[in-house]
C-alpha cells in the first residue's frame, strides 16, 4: 500500500501530523508493505526567498490576529508536540521560503534519503534555535549531509534553481487536482485522503480500511499458457 503525505516545512501542523501518522503506523500490522512518499505543497509559494520574518509578525499580518494571539496559538502548537514528544520552539522562529527544500527533498527521494531528511528539516525549522532561512544554501547542505546525503550533490542541486523545480510544481499541481487546499493532506492508495493532523487512532481506522479493501488481482485470462516459474520454464514439444 502506497500512502502519499503532502506537506510544507513551514507547517506546524504537518510536524505534528507526520509525527501521529507514524505512531498509528508502528502500531499498524502490515507497515513493512506500507510505502510512504513525501510531496511537495507551498503554503507561502509567493514569498521571495530571501523574505524572513518572524513567525509572530507574519501570522498577525497574515491572519489579522492580534501578537497575543499568535501567541497563544504557538503556546498551543507546543503543548500538541510535547503531547506526541517533539520538541518546538514556542519563541524566537522565523517564516520563509521552502522551495530549495522542496526540490532537495525530491532529490533525497531519489537517493533513499527523504523521510530522513524531512524529519531533520522539520527538527531544525521547529526545534531548533538556528535558523532554517537565513543562513543560506550551506545550511542546508549539513542537514543533507546529516541525512546521508552527498554534500557536493546537495550544494549542485541548490546551485541550479531549475533542478527538482518541474517536480515539485507537478506535486503541487496534483495536489490541487486533488482537491487539497491545505496540509498536511495524506492519501491512501489514491483511494482514500485525510486531511490534517489528525489523533493516531483517525490514521489507525484509514489504514486499516485503505488495507482491507484493496482490489484482489484479477486474472482476465484462465487457460493454459506457456510461463515461466520456480522450476523452471516449459520447453515447447515438436
Amino acid at each position: 500500500m502506497k500512502v502519499e503525505i503532502w506537506s510544507d516545512i513551514a507547517c506546524p501542523w504537518c510536524y505534528v501530523g507526520k509525527a501521529r501518522f507514524e505512531q498509528a503506523l508502528e502500531a499498524f500490522p502490515h507497515r513493512d508493505q506500507v510505502e510512504v512518499v513525501h510531496r511537495s505543497f507551498e503554503l507561502d509559494p509567493g514569498r521571495a526567498k530571501g523574505d524572513v520574518q518572524p513567525v509572530i509578525s507574519m501570522l498577525t499580518k497574515k491572519y489579522g490576529m492580534s501578537a497575543a494571539q499568535a501567541e497563544a496559538g504557538e503556546d498551543n502548537l507546543g503543548a500538541q508536540a510535547a503531547a506526541i514528544g517533539l520538541e518546538y520552539r514556542t519563541r524566537g522562529r522565523d517564516h520563509g521560503n521552502t522551495f530549495d527544500m522542496h526540490r532537495l527533498l525530491h532529490f533525497a527521494k531519489e537517493r533513499g534519503r527523504q523521510d530522513e531528511l524531512i524529519q531533520l528539516l522539520y527538527k531544525a525549522n521547529f526545534a531548533e534555535e538556528r535558523s532554517l532561512f537565513t543562513e543560506g544554501d550551506e545550511r542546508l547542505v549539513e542537514i543533507a549531509v546529516a541525512a546521508g546525503l552527498d554534500a557536493d550533490d546537495a550544494r549542485k542541486v541548490l546551485a541550479d534553481p531549475t533542478a527538482y523545480a518541474d517536480e515539485v510544481r507537478a506535486d503541487e499541481r496534483e495536489a490541487a487536482q486533488l482537491g487539497a487546499n491545505g496540509v498536511p493532506f495524506f492519501v491512501l492508495d489514491r483511494k482514500y485522503g485525510v486531511s490534517g493532523a489528525q489523533p493516531a487512532e483517525v490514521f489507525e481506522q484509514a489504514l486499516t480500511q485503505a488495507w482491507g479493501e484493496r482490489s484482489p488481482l484479477q486474472l482476465l485470462d484462465q487457460g493454459d499458457a506457456d510461463a515461466c516459474g520456480p522450476d523452471g520454464c516449459a520447453v515447447p514439444q515438436k
